[in-house]
């Protein structure tokens, strides 16, 4: 059941918040059920180095962030 709690949605829209909601249920309902889901992209540590990590060194630290 949904319930509008505020708001005075138009048909129009509670629609389409209902086909989304629907669609949701019914990609999770055909996910096979021991599969995993797969990590967000946010959370994957390949994303915060994506060059090379600069060569040890008394200046190492310095370019850190900064590639020349």
């Amino acid at each position: 059941m949904i319930k509008v709690v505020r708001g005075n949605p138009t048909p129009e829209e509670l629609a389409a918040a209902l086909a989304v909601v629907q669609a949701r249920a019914a990609a999770v309902a055909n996910a096979p059920s021991g599969a995993g889901r797969a990590p967000a992209a946010w959370s994957d540590p390949a994303r915060v180095a994506r060059e090379r990590l600069p060569a040890p060194g008394p200046a190492a630290w310095g370019r850190t962030y900064w590639p020349a």
